[in-house]
C-alpha cells in the first residue's frame, strides 16, 4: 500500500471497502472481509477511549474522526489486523482507522502513517519490537529515493537538539530552533522571537511558517544577497512572497540558509530545501510568515529534504544528518 506519512499525528488509517465517500487512490481499497486477522476494537477499550474524536456504533464498536490542519479529513472504523512491513517482518494487533468518509489532500495515496507521540501511532505501537524512535530522508525530487526506518542506529554526523514537550500538544514533536543563518552569517532575530511559542517539527506540513519577526528578517537577508546575483524578481506564489524569475540562466547560485537550534546545531538545508521551484521563471523561498507571533513555528517538509532526520524518542532528542537519502 502506498501511505503518507505524519509526524503531526498519530492514527494510521486506510481507506477501506465498503466505503460512502472515498477519494480515488492508486490501490485496490482494504477489504476486511479478506483478513483473517481483522477486528473491531470495541468502544469500551483503552485504544478508543484514549482518541481525541470517537464515538460508538449500535454495537458497541469504536468509530474514530480526524481532522487536519488542512482541514482534510477521515472517519471509520477503530480496528486491528496484522501490520506487514515487509514478507518476513510483521507487527500483530495493530490498531489503524479503517477509512469509510475520507476528503482532502491526500493525493492518490492509500492512506496516511501517523507518526505523533500518541500510544496509538506506528511508531508507539512499533516501539516495544525497533526501540523508541524512527528515522526518515525526504528526497529532493519524486524521481528520487528516500526512505522511512523505524529504530535503528542515527547517522555518524548527525547533530541533535532537545526533543522538548508542551502540555497543551503531547502528540508534537517540538524543537527549540533559535535563529536562521544566510550565506553563514545569523540573521539579526532574538532567540525570544522563536521560543514564544515554540516550533513543531512536522513531516505532514509542507512549507515551514516562521514568526512574523524572523520571516521578515530572513526575507530581508536573504533578497540582499539574492540581488547580488542579479536576479529578477517574479510574482508571488500563494503564500511565497519572494519569488525570482532564473530564465536565461544555465546555473543559478543562491546563498546558504542553515536553521540554528538549542545546543548549538546548525543545520544546512539543501537547494530544494530553500527555494520552491514552480517553473523556471517563477523560483520562491520556500518559507512563510505565520499571521500572528504567538502562533506555533513549524519545521515543515521542504527544509526536512535531503536530511536525514532522526526521531530518538527513548533519549528525547531530534537529530538532522546531511546527505542523508544518498
Amino acid at each position: 500500500m502506498t501511505v503518507v506519512f505524519d509526524t503531526g499525528s498519530d492514527l494510521s488509517w486506510v481507506q477501506c471497502t465498503p466505503c460512502s465517500d472515498c477519494y480515488e487512490q492508486k490501490d485496490p481499497l482494504f477489504d476486511p472481509a479478506r483478513s483473517s486477522t481483522y477486528s473491531a476494537v470495541p468502544c469500551a477499550a483503552p485504544e478508543c477511549q484514549g482518541l481525541d474524536s470517537r464515538s460508538c456504533s449500535p454495537d458497541r464498536k469504536c468509530r474514530y474522526e480526524v481532522v487536519y490542519g488542512d482541514q482534510s479529513q477521515t472517519d471509520g472504523a477503530l480496528a486491528r489486523d496484522t501490520l506487514t512491513l515487509t514478507p518476513s517482518d510483521t507487527l500483530p494487533g495493530f490498531v489503524f482507522g479503517c477509512g469509510e468518509r475520507d476528503t482532502g489532500l491526500f493525493g492518490r495515496a492509500d492512506g496516511l502513517v501517523g507518526l505523533g507521540r500518541e500510544k496509538v501511532s506506528l511508531s508507539s505501537q512499533a516501539a516495544s519490537k525497533y526501540g523508541a524512535g524512527f528515522s526518515y530522508c525526504l528526497p529532493s525530487s519524486s524521481s528520487a529515493a528516500g526512505y522511512l526506518s523505524l529504530g535503528g542506529p542515527a547517522p555518524a554526523n548527525a547533530r541533535f537538539t532537545a526533543m522538548e514537550t508542551r502540555r497543551d500538544t503531547p502528540s508534537f514533536y517540538y524543537v527549540g530552533l533559535v535563529g536562521v543563518k544566510v550565506a553563514g552569517r545569523t540573521v539579526r532575530v532574538s532567540p525570544v522571537v522563536f521560543a514564544a511559542a515554540g516550533t513543531v517539527i512536522d513531516s505532514g506540513t509542507v512549507i515551514t511558517r516562521l514568526p512574523p519577526r524572523a520571516y521578515a528578517a530572513l526575507r530581508s537577508k536573504f533578497a540582499r544577497s539574492m540581488g547580488r546575483y542579479g536576479y529578477k524578481r517574479a510574482p508571488a506564489l500563494s503564500i511565497l512572497d519572494t519569488c525570482y524569475d532564473f530564465t536565461g540562466h544555465t546555473t543559478v547560485r543562491i546563498p546558504s540558509v542553515a536553521l540554528v537550534f538549542a545546543g548549538g546545531a546548525a543545520v544546512g538545508l539543501d537547494f530544494s530545501g530553500v527555494l520552491y521551484v514552480a517553473k523556471v521563471a517563477q523560483a520562491c523561498l520556500a518559507f512563510a510568515a505565520n499571521g500572528d507571533g504567538a502562533d506555533v513555528g513549524i519545521l515543515g517538509n521542504t527544509q526536512q529534504k535531503t536530511l536525514a532526520v532522526v526521531y530518538d524518542v527513548a533519549n528525547n532528542k531530534i537529530g538532522f544528518g546531511a546527505n542523508g537519502c544518498s
